[in-house]
C-alpha cells in the first residue's frame, strides 16, 4: 500500500455520534499512528474533538502525526510540540449576515418539513462559528433515538432540498445520524482535503479516507469527489476490521 495519509470520518465512523472512541478503537489508532498520518475531518466543532477523540488516546500517541479538521474541514488544527498544544491553522467563518439567514431559513425548513419529533434533547440548531447545525432530535439526543429516526436519510434528504432553496448560496450536506450541516458554499471536506494536500504535503493519491456517510448528498461525498480513494464503512466495528487491515499492509 502507497499510502501515507489516511483521513477519517469521526461520528459513525471511528465512534457512535457524540460518543467517546471504545478502547479497542483508540488502540487500533495508536498503532495506525505508528506507522502512517491520521488526520480526522467531522461536522463535530473543536471541542467534540477533544472529548470524543483526543481525551481517549494514550499518552503515548504520536499526535505530530495527527492533524485534526472540525466542522467539516472548515477549521485545520495540527499539534505543535514546543507548545504542548494544539494550533488553529485557519478557520472559514460565516459572517453575521449568513448565520443569520441560515438559521432563519433552518427555522422556516423544519416548519415546512413537518419533521417534529415527539421528543427532543437540547437545542436543535447550533452555530459552531464556521457551520451551521441542525440536530433533528437535539445535540443531545441518545445514539438509539439517532439510529431509527433517519436510517436511510430520506428524511433530511427532503430537508436539504428544501434548505437548499432558501439559501442557494450556501452548501448544505448531511451528516451524523440526524444532522444537517450548513457551510460557505464549497467551504466542505473537499476543501478539507485541498488544505491536507497544501499543509500536510501528502498528494491526493496518497492518502485513504474512511466515512459512513459517501452517499450522494452526504458530507463525507465531497471527499470520495475530490479524488481521495474511499471505503464506506457501516460503524465503527467495520472501521476496526479496515484499520487493522490497513495497518498490516503498511506495516
Amino acid at each position: 500500500m502507497s499510502k501515507q495519509l489516511i483521513v477519517f470520518d469521526l461520528d459513525g465512523t471511528l465512534a457512535e455520534s457524540k460518543s467517546s472512541l471504545d478502547n479497542e478503537m483508540a488502540r487500533l489508532l495508536d498503532a495506525l499512528l505508528g506507522v502512517a498520518r491520521v488526520a480526522v475531518i467531522s461536522g463535530g466543532d473543536w471541542p467534540q474533538f477533544q472529548k470524543q477523540l483526543l481525551s481517549n488516546l494514550s499518552t503515548d500517541a504520536d499526535l505530530t502525526r495527527l492533524t485534526l479538521l472540525p466542522t467539516c474541514g472548515t477549521k485545520f488544527y495540527r499539534y505543535v510540540p514546543a507548545d504542548v498544544s494544539w494550533q488553529k491553522v485557519y478557520s472559514e467563518d460565516l459572517t453575521e449576515a449568513e448565520a443569520t439567514k441560515t438559521i432563519e431559513s433552518l427555522s422556516a425548513a423544519i416548519e415546512a418539513s413537518g419533521f417534529k419529533p415527539d421528543r427532543t434533547w437540547g437545542e436543535l440548531i447550533e452555530n459552531r462559528g464556521t457551520q451551521i447545525t441542525y440536530s433533528a432530535l437535539g445535540q443531545q439526543a441518545p445514539v438509539d433515538a439517532k439510529k431509527v429516526w433517519d436510517p436511510d436519510f430520506s428524511k433530511r434528504q427532503r430537508f436539504k432540498a428544501l434548505l437548499e432553496a432558501m439559501i442557494p448560496e450556501l452548501s448544505v450536506h448531511l451528516g451524523g445520524a440526524t444532522s444537517v450541516d450548513i457551510t460557505k458554499h464549497g467551504i466542505d471536506k473537499a476543501y478539507g482535503i485541498a488544505k491536507l494536500t497544501e499543509i500536510v504535503g501528502v498528494s491526493v493519491e496518497g492518502m485513504l479516507f474512511m466515512g459512513d456517510a459517501l452517499f450522494p448528498g452526504g458530507n463525507d461525498a465531497p471527499v470520495r469527489d475530490a479524488g481521495v480513494d474511499s471505503i464506506q464503512v457501516r460503524d465503527p466495528d467495520e472501521t476496526k476490521r479496515v484499520i487493522e487491515s490497513v495497518i498490516a499492509c503498511l506495516r
